[in-house]
């Protein structure tokens, strides 16, 4: 990107944005602090103004460098960055610093911005947890707000000694303000917005032009939806943040949210996610699966692995009326 129409870009996004002297601080302690491919690591609550900083960031780091990697984890951005599939894939690869090191002679690296989203509690904390340890950032920028009891907590919150090691932690305050001073909270159902994103993209099993509006609608035709059928000597099943008893593995995939993955030909590295799939029945006696995804079949015959984490399936999803049930072993389509 040339600079002049960088600093168009910078300028149209930066009307009636405030970016405070801590936060230029941060940014300047990432791009110039001495780390040769800075890897940063963003986190806070909704609403904190993780996704505003890490575009300052961004920008100032595109002034400085030529190659530049952003992750953004189950956000949207109008720049032409990565999806969450490729970010997946990248975050797998054994290190990112390997990459950096593939870069041209004289190029300083890749730096690497890692948004996250602002689900700080439960299992959302767990996830960040899991996230720090795994790609292992040379800054971790974590964004307070006002209401204490939503925040991350401070310090090295992801290290089990306190101890953030080469880690350079920044702790800044959001620059959104209300007239007595409070960091703004825009209130928002979470939950409900993590379920939409997941009905929307079940919502890709069917032709976009068929008539489906409502959640209900969706509800509906994903349990009348023919799934795969996935016999389970055919995958591999992985469970990320448990370990589940050989004889309860079935019960512990039926009504659930795997994702599907393809191994790597380099023992090296993690399975690849393709997508996502609803296990919506299991038939224990022929030990198959039945699964309903919008992944294409093509791509569908070639995952050999499941990945059961923690996304659960909305509760309206279950809740169909009529004769038709989700939980059918019948109209099933061959499969892996």
């Amino acid at each position: 990107m040339a600079m002049a129409s960088l600093m168009e870009v910078e300028e149209s996004e930066a009307t009636n944005i405030y970016i405070p002297e801590e936060w230029s601080e941060a940014a300047d302690t990432i791009v110039y602090g001495g780390a040769q491919t800075p890897v940063a690591f963003i986190c806070g609550p909704k609403n904190s103004g993780k996704s505003t900083f890490s575009r300052h960031l961004l920008h100032l780091l595109l002034r400085t460098r030529e190659l530049l990697t952003w992750i953004l984890m189950l956000d949207s951005l109008s720049l032409p960055l990565l999806d969450a599939s490729h970010s997946l894939y990248l975050i797998e690869k054994p290190s990112h610093h390997e990459l950096s090191r593939s870069a041209s002679p004289g190029k300083s690296g890749v730096p690497l911005i890692v948004n996250t989203p602002g689900w700080v509690k439960g299992i959302g904390y767990d996830l960040l947890v899991d996230m720090l340890k795994h790609i292992a950032p040379s800054h971790v920028v974590n964004i307070c707000i006002s209401a204490k009891s939503k925040n991350l907590p401070s310090g090295a919150f992801w290290s089990q000694d306190g101890d953030a090691g080469a880690v350079t932690l920044i702790e800044i305050n959001s620059a959104r303000q209300d007239s007595l001073n409070r960091s703004v909270l825009v209130q928002k159902d979470s939950r409900h917005l993590r379920d939409l994103s997941i009905v929307t993209y079940f919502r890709q099993c069917f032709p976009s032009d068929m008539s489906i509006s409502t959640i209900k609608e969706v509800a509906r035709a994903l349990a009348a939806h023919p799934p795969y059928e996935v016999p389970v000597s055919a995958v591999s099943i992985k469970h990320l943040h448990c370990e589940v008893p050989k004889d309860e593995i079935f019960y512990s995939l039926n009504a659930t949210i795997v994702g599907l993955a393809v191994n790597s030909e380099d023992s090296g590295h993690l399975p690849r996610c393709v997508g996502l799939g609803i296990v919506r029945g299991v038939d224990i006696l022929r030990r198959v699966l039945y699964i309903i995804t919008p992944v294409p079949q093509n791509v569908v015959e070639d995952v050999d692995v499941l990945l059961q984490g923690f996304i659960q399936i909305p509760t309206y999803l279950l809740q169909v009326q009529g004769s038709v049930s989700p939980y059918m072993a019948s109209n099933v389509l061959p499969g892996i």
